[in-house]
């Protein structure tokens, strides 16, 4: 299993958009170049960034803009605003386990809950992670060439 590519692909634009913004229109077609993913993903991703509250889109060819300081969205924030995760919970659990089978009645009762452990502590380290922080490294990488 895997989380969505959408996440990456969100902290790339958010990356684009901070270090562009200033010389360029950051649009779609813009970020499509930056990203190597088809403009229609791109406007996805940003629609979903902007429902929650992360990013500003003007219509037509206006731009994205970020819409909060980067020190105050975390990964965490990107990770709920464009994660593919169903009612909340990164791991699907198949629903129906043998009830006749010693391992299929009793598997909820001994994984569930680490599963949810190991969940939190997964959104702990994303919370624990700027923008600003990212942005700070990559800052670093990119006057290195």
């Amino acid at each position: 299993m895997q989380i969505s590519s959408r996440f990456t692909l969100a902290i790339h634009i958010f990356a684009c958009i901070d270090t562009f913004q200033h010389a360029y229109k950051v649009t779609s077609d813009f970020l499509a170049g930056s990203t190597n993913v088809n403009p229609v993903i791109i406007r996805k991703i940003l629609g979903q960034l902007k429902a929650a509250g992360l990013v500003e889109v003007a219509r037509g060819s206006g731009g994205a803009s970020i819409a909060k300081p980067l020190q105050e969205i975390t990964f965490l924030d990107i990770y709920q605003a464009v994660a593919c995760v169903e009612h909340g919970e990164l791991f699907h659990f198949h629903e129906n386990p043998n009830a006749e089978c010693p391992v299929g009645r009793t598997i909820h009762k001994v994984l569930d809950g680490r599963l949810q452990q190991v969940q939190r502590a997964m959104e702990e380290e994303l919370a624990a992670i700027t923008l600003e922080d990212m942005m700070k490294d990559a800052q670093q990488y990119m006057n290195l060439q």
